[in-house]
Parts: C-alpha cells; structure tokens; sequence
C-alpha cells in the first residue's frame, strides 16, 4: 500500500465528502452536524464488561479511529473538525491508529465534548448523528438521527470515492491471506473448524472483535447452515468447506466466501462438479454486471442459471424454464445474491425498494450505478427444513431425493466477490488476489 498516494486520495475524499454533507444539510434544513463515533456498551446490566466499540460508519466515513467519545464537527463553510479526546484512563490504552493522514485533512482538536457547542461555531440548527441518544441529550442535541439527513448522506455512500476504493482493495488482499491460509490447512488433513478460523485470524492478523463479520467456517454438513459461527472443536477430515470471511481496512470492509471439495465416491464426485459449475456461474454472473440494469434482474438471473445447474447435475427434472418458474431453486437458493459493500459489511443505499414477493431476502434493489460496490454470491445448499418443506409439495415430484439425501453432507456451495461498477465493465477486487472462487482440492 503506498500511503502517501493514500493520503492524496483522502485529502480528495475529504474535499467530496464536504461538498456532499453541504447540501445533504441544506435539503434537510440544518447548519451543521456532529457524528459522534460511539460508547462503549455494556455486555450485560449484570457485569462490567463492555463489547469492543464498533464506530459510527458516518464517523468512520471522516477519521479511522476506533475510539470512543469522538467526534466529527461538520459545518459549511469551515474546515470539518476532529474532536480526538487524549485517553486518560489507567485501565486500557487504545491502538495506535494504522494512518496518521488523516489529520491533514481534518482540524484536530484533542478536546473533549465539552467545546462542541463552540465547535459548531455557533448554528442555530445542529444536527447529532450517533447510537447514543442520552449522550446527545446531555450535551444538549435535540435533533438525533433526521432521516432527512441520514437518506441523503446514506445515498452518497452508495458511490464510492476513489480513497475508498483503495481501502476496499486493501481489505480484500488481506482476506485473501487468510483464505489462502485456511485452504492450505483443509489441505493438509484432519482440522476442526474452530483451528480453522484461528488460522484465517492469524494470517490477517486480525482479532475476533475486528473482522467486518463472524467468520463462517463450515465443513461438510454445516456448509447448509447459512451463517454458521458454532465452530466445531473436534478435528474432522470433512470433505467439504465452505468459508465466509472478511478483512477490514480504515473501516472498510470485504466480504468473500470461497467453496473447496475434496471429494470421494460417486455423490463426491456429484458434489465436485456442482462447485466447478456455480464457480463458472458466478462469473458470468459478474460478466453480466452492466451500468442501468436493476440489480434484482441479476438476481433473477441467478435463479434462472442455479435451476440449469440443478437440472444438468439431475438433481431436478424437467426443463429450466419449468424448475425455475416453479420455485424449485428457491429451496436450494433462499438468499440474495448480494449487497452493497462498504463500511458496512451490508452497506446502505441499495435497499431503499423493497424487493418483490418472491425474493425477500434480496439486500440490493438498486438500479446499477458507476462508482457502485457490491457482492455477487449465488449459492446452492442442502438445507433439511427447506427441503422438507418442498417434499411435500407437488413440485417435489421433479427432484431426484436419493440423489439430495447423498448430496446433503457436504452441506452447500457459496462463492463470493467484491466488485466496483465502472463504465466499462466492473473491478472485481476479490479475483484479483484470489483467483479461484471454488474447487476440488
């Protein structure tokens, strides 16, 4: 990472940002905003433990800083303020930020928030953006969280700038070591799910408090479990993983899950073509991508190619066109296929339409834009209660179940990457440092 080509693409970030809180402030008719990082939360009323912080997105949005009680003072026509209080407490110490830029670009004022109100030079209407309601109120803030605000500044967040870019690039080449990591350790024999996600933490030298998710390790059966984080303790020489996992960067986040299968016996060998198969899937999914296009009709199209891929494996009979206009696939493919990406693992902006009926669990339902950044991530799994349910159904009668039954062990199949929408075509910032999505090993 060359830093100080970082550090120009922020100052650049910085300048955007401010043109962009100034009109979100005037449409919403306020004359500044403070965004308040966050306070520590309790684990429980019945202890004394707190969670580790995780900032305010909009906060993070300015400064990288993992630390409580911070703000952000932003009034046009100023220079956008950085209100970083020094640590005083004798208990803990917080980590040294990773970049130093980012004071170039801000006036810092190692105060606290008690000069807010000064800070804010004075405006009569100021907005507080912030989890914590009573500590605004204390301060004196009436107007917390204004939808008015928040839908505008969430818009702009949907098209990212080219210092955010960078980051996402980042975060992926430092998930990419962790996926490589863990794929030489499923290689290498018999190891428990819970080692398994130690070594994706050690390759990224990430605590588990930092990674932008849980991460989703899961062998053989519990690749059906969509967000598996119940880690197994035992060794096992599964024939399946499927893993889920995430770096961060600044705050920004990836998001990428790769499929591996070392098969044996005949449903193994089943089991294998079906990842070769939603491994060339997914790319031509992502060749798919184009500016203007609903991305809910990428997703429809995702289903479309999941009930060919069903019907050529002979796990579903029938033409394509049959399997998917029944909802065969949908048993087989509960999920969306994808989100928005950014200081959130599922970032905002996308999903302000709700998506039809039929795909509720659908993230993003934007029409796509340059500047965008999502995921593409079709799967396919072997989830008993989805599948019980479709047994009983009349469209039951066109799967082969001798054939699922065999199938079920190795759980499902899901590959993920992280792309940017451009003018012409898109970035795929997960190829680039892992160029297989999903294998037979």
């Amino acid at each position: 990472m060359d830093i100080e080509h970082l550090r120009s693409l922020y100052l650049d970030h910085v300048r955007t940002l401010e043109t962009r809180y100034a009109k979100a402030l005037a449409g919403a008719g306020f004359d500044a905003v403070v965004v308040h990082s966050g306070t520590p939360v309790k684990r429980t009323a019945f202890d004394d433990q707190y969670w580790p912080l995780r900032p305010t997105p909009e906060f993070q949005l300015w400064a990288p800083l993992t630390e409580p009680d911070c703000f952000v003072v932003v009034q046009p026509g100023s220079k956008t303020k950085l209100v970083w209080p020094h640590c005083t407490s004798f208990w803990e110490r917080p980590a040294e930020p990773e970049v130093t830029f980012f004071q170039d670009g801000l006036d810092v004022r190692r105060t606290d928030a008690s000069e807010l109100a000064s800070l804010a030079g004075g405006s009569k209407r100021v907005a507080w953006i912030g989890e914590d309601t009573a500590r605004a109120a204390a301060l004196g803030f009436r107007d917390t969280n204004p939808k008015a605000l928040l839908d505008a500044l969430e818009h702009g967040r949907t098209l990212k700038t080219d210092y955010e870019v960078a980051c996402l690039a980042e975060a992926n080449r430092r998930a990419a070591l962790g996926h490589d990591a863990v794929l030489r350790a499923f290689e290498g024999g018999a190891k428990s799910e819970l080692e398994l996600h130690l070594v994706f933490l050690g390759a990224t030298r990430q605590d588990d408090s930092e990674t932008p998710y849980k991460n989703i390790v899961a062998l053989g059966s519990n690749g059906a479990v969509l967000h598996h984080v119940s880690y197994g303790r035992d060794a096992t020489r599964a024939e399946s993983l499927l893993l889920d996992a995430g770096a961060t960067y600044l705050g920004y986040c990836s998001d990428i899950t790769r499929t591996w299968a070392r098969p044996q016996g005949s449903a193994g060998k089943t089991f294998g073509g079906l990842v070769v198969a939603m491994e060339a899937m997914q790319k031509r999914l992502v060749e798919r991508v184009a500016v203007g296009m609903p991305y809910e009709e990428l997703h429809d199209e995702s289903h479309r190619q999941v009930s060919a891929i069903l019907k050529e494996a002979g796990i579903a009979k029938g033409s394509v066109e049959e399997i998917d206009k029944r909802g065969i696939s949908r048993a087989f493919y509960p999920h969306g296929l994808g989100h928005s990406l950014g200081l959130q693992t599922h970032d905002v902006g996308c999903a302000t339409v709700k998506p039809r009926a039929d795909n509720p669990f659908l993230r993003n339902t934007s029409k796509i834009e340059v500047g965008q950044t999502f995921t593409i991530e079709p799967g396919l799994y072997f989830i008993d209660g989805l599948l019980r349910e479709l047994r009983g159904k009349p469209e039951g009668e066109l799967v082969d179940w001798q054939l699922v039954d065999a199938l079920a062990p190795f759980g499902g199949i899901r590959i993920e990457d992280d792309i940017l929408v451009r003018e012409s075509g898109v970035r795929n910032f997960t190829r680039e440092v892992l160029p297989t999505g999903g294998s037979t090993v």
